[in-house]
């Protein structure tokens, strides 16, 4: 008889970081229902609702616009993340000193693996209390945890008695912690899906599961499989602690659409050496530059185009996205973006071309490398002036006279103005509707 799956993983989720980071910062915040987010006027968005807002229905992702409508008392505040990524890195050198398998997700969550930690530290539900403890005493912040074999179990525990949850899901109770909860508690199953889900006839996890996998797979495709195994509470993944980069990129909403080329331009210029600072700071560059650009009557459009050498210098990112945003129409656009994908390690060596330049960038491969040195000579000492004072402290010059808000991390301010990694979600993230 096969033996039961170890008690090995966990994942520790930050209540409501950013609001909670806040209202730490700002006790007189305490009680009250606050939100970071961009402001209602520039078409932001809630990027954080603490518990009170959210009993008024205020969630993430909501537009700001919407928010104030259901509460009209919300305390909105602007995202600093600079630092919640100071807060973020306390928190995973805390977990860190418990087990070294661990697999960030975001700046608030993690997977861990302490299956090599038992004889140091105790059991997972030890360490568990034990890590949420050690949050609370040095951050003052408080984390949910989940205790359970798998790592799809594990996620779904940290969420089930939220705020300041603990929940240890052991093996052979899979059937009664699942069973009763809705189909869209499995990650991957939206909103669409899970009305297609409730017109068959399935509306619990248990629902599902009771339907043969053959029929599942026939009704919904490949990748409902993997989610006919998440309802049985399979889930094979492991925790990974390096979980590779796909693409960075930044877009932001308009409060106004704007139609005035020069302004894009300036933008896309500004969004360019955002991103490239961050592919630095991560030791990456990457190939495939890709602009996003939503009209006024929300239809949205992208335009790629592939490098023959890797970049993460400002000025090519913007060269080449200057160049794609030629190739949309010239319409008024409520949203601007830039992504740069197609990622690689700075220390991996660059390829040379078969006839020595042919088809290298701008014109010869002596002229792109002769021209990348050039920046690539001066951009360490600007990012040093970056990480020290601010990513605002340097900037286009072309920017200067254009109006264009910023932070103090040097991104716009206003609107739902982003800088984030893309990673790959866990495979969890897959979506019937997709």
């Amino acid at each position: 008889m096969a033996s039961p799956p170890p008690l090995t993983i966990l994942h520790v989720d930050m209540d409501a970081f950013y609001a909670s980071v806040e209202i730490r910062d700002n006790p007189s915040l305490e009680g009250l229902p606050v939100c970071v987010g961009g402001p209602a006027a520039s078409r932001g968005v809630i990027a954080a609702a603490s518990y009170e807002a959210r009993r008024f229905g205020v969630h993430s992702a909501m537009a700001t616009a919407v928010a104030r409508r259901m509460c009209p008392d919300l305390v909105l505040l602007p995202p600093d993340f600079d630092k919640y990524t100071a807060v973020s890195r306390q928190v995973m050198a805390i977990f860190r000193r418990y087990t070294p398998t661990v697999e960030p997700l975001s700046l608030d969550e993690a997977f861990l693996d302490v299956s090599g930690s038992e004889r140091l530290f105790g059991d997972a539900e030890e360490i568990g209390r034990r890590i949420k403890d050690d949050i609370l005493r040095e951050t003052s912040l408080v984390a949910s945890v989940g205790v359970a074999p798998t790592k799809f179990l594990a996620k779904l525990a940290s969420d089930l008695d939220k705020p300041d949850g603990f929940r240890v899901i052991r093996h052979g109770e899979e059937r009664s912690v699942l069973d009763p909860l809705p189909v869209s508690k499995i990650f991957g199953v939206g909103p669409r899906s899970a009305k297609r889900l409730q017109g068959m006839g399935v509306r619990t996890i248990g629902d599902l599961a009771s339907r043969p996998r053959k029929v599942v797979a026939r009704q919904f495709g490949a990748s409902a499989i993997w989610i006919h195994d998440l309802a049985h509470g399979i889930d094979p993944r492991r925790v990974t602690p390096r979980r590779e980069e796909k693409s960075h990129g930044m877009e932001r909403t308009f409060a106004e659409d704007i139609s005035d080329q020069e302004e894009l331009r300036a933008l896309l210029m500004s969004f360019s050496e955002e991103v490239a600072f961050h592919l630095r700071d991560k030791g990456l560059r990457g190939k495939t530059v890709t602009l996003k650009a939503r009209f006024s009557d929300f239809k949205t459009v992208t335009r790629t185009k592939t490098l023959v050498h890797a970049t993460n210098l400002g000025p090519r990112i913007y060269s080449v996205a200057s160049e794609l945003l030629n190739r949309i129409d010239d319409r008024p656009l409520r949203l601007l973006g830039v992504q740069v994908s197609r990622l690689e390690d700075v220390r991996q060596p660059v390829q040379e071309t078969l006839f020595n330049g042919a088809m290298a960038e701008p014109s010869s491969r002596q002229d792109y490398m002769a021209s990348a040195e050039k920046l690539a000579k001066v951009t360490p000492s600007l990012d040093k002036l970056r990480r020290k004072f601010g990513r605002g402290v340097v900037v286009p010059a072309a920017t200067l006279d254009k109006g264009i808000p910023r932070g103090r991390d040097g991104t716009g301010a206003g609107g739902d103005a982003s800088a984030a990694g893309a990673s790959p979600g866990p495979p969890e993230d897959l979506h019937l509707d997709e």
